[in-house]
């Protein structure tokens, strides 16, 4: 049986060390998940996903809003969220976990569409390495919804957060699924899109856990070319690119907070004049990838994340 107890004390941990975003999943949650990219492949006896986050702070994106300065976002709400500051909460709080006789396993958001490089230790395991899905864990874990332009979003801060995951062998009572709806379908991303990247016109279906979300075709292929605020996946240039600074999302979080979507508000709108867009609506190949890395090293076209 699960400890309340014990959660109530994981929570109060989380808030004290400074974690945003926390959210609880069991095992059975994941049962439909292929062994490959499931968590409990790293962890069979676990029992339970705990999702944490930490937020993207809207001022850490100021920057490339204005086009203006691009670099201290790759810092401070890309690289080192992740690498230091997420990082550091996620390990203080799998000590907490440790401290208290249950085992915790900390999970590092490598992108999950990665295929095998290894081979399987024994037979009938999964070759290394596991890469879980974190915006199926994060949905899981009842922190919110994929929105049609593709991107977790929470009802605090929509698209902007990151997170870590643990497993362990603690059960703890799973968070109910997020019921509402952060996004409205308004289109604003796909409108805002100067390389036509996203459609809605062919919508695909995401279910996890019961949960069914319609989420626009969208091309990844030029999202890598963008030179509007994305940048290629800094763990691997084949993964999904990094769009959480690109006009699109920011058209979002505009819209979002136009529209008082989100409990994280604020005094004054994020977007006070015209956004600047940089390309045109034509085929990726006929692009200069080159040109495309805008925003220096950090947001390195070929995903090295030695280029910092």
């Amino acid at each position: 049986m699960s400890d309340q107890n014990f959660k109530a004390e994981i929570l109060a941990a989380a808030k004290k060390i400074g974690i945003d975003l926390i959210g609880f999943a069991s095992k059975s949650r994941f049962d439909s998940v292929d062994a490959q990219h499931n968590p409990f492949s790293i962890f069979p006896e676990g029992k339970t996903v705990i999702m944490v986050g930490k937020r993207i702070c809207r001022g850490a994106l100021r920057g490339i809003e204005e086009g203006t300065n691009f670099g201290d976002y790759a810092l401070f709400g890309k690289n080192w969220l992740e690498d230091e500051f997420l990082s550091l909460a996620c390990y203080d709080l799998v000590r907490m976990i440790e401290d208290n006789g249950w085992e915790a396993c900390p999970i590092f958001p490598n992108p999950s569409e990665l295929g095998p490089q290894g081979v399987s230790v024994a037979q009938g395991r999964p070759e290394p390495n596991v890469y879980p899905d974190f915006d199926y864990a994060a949905v899981a874990c009842g922190l919110g919804e994929i929105g049609r332009n593709g991107l977790f979003l929470t009802p605090a801060f929509g698209s902007r957060q990151r997170f870590h995951m643990i497993i362990t062998d603690a059960e703890i009572e799973e968070t109910p699924l997020f019921s509402g709806s952060v996004c409205d379908g308004c289109g604003k991303c796909a409108e805002s899109c100067p390389l036509g990247a996203i459609d809605f016109s062919r919508p695909v279906e995401i279910h996890v856990c019961g949960k069914v979300m319609q989420v626009a075709s969208i091309n990844y292929d030029l999202c890598k070319v963008c030179k509007n605020g994305a940048c290629v996946n800094r763990m691997h240039a084949s993964a999904r690119p990094d769009r959480v600074a690109a006009l699109c999302n920011r058209s979002c979080m505009c819209h979002l907070d136009e529209m008082g979507s989100l409990t994280n508000q604020f005094e004054r709108p994020f977007r006070t004049r015209d956004a600047w867009s940089i390309g045109e609506n034509r085929p990726a190949e006929s692009r200069n990838t080159d040109a495309a890395n805008v925003l220096g090293g950090s947001f390195s076209k070929d995903g090295d994340r030695r280029a910092r």
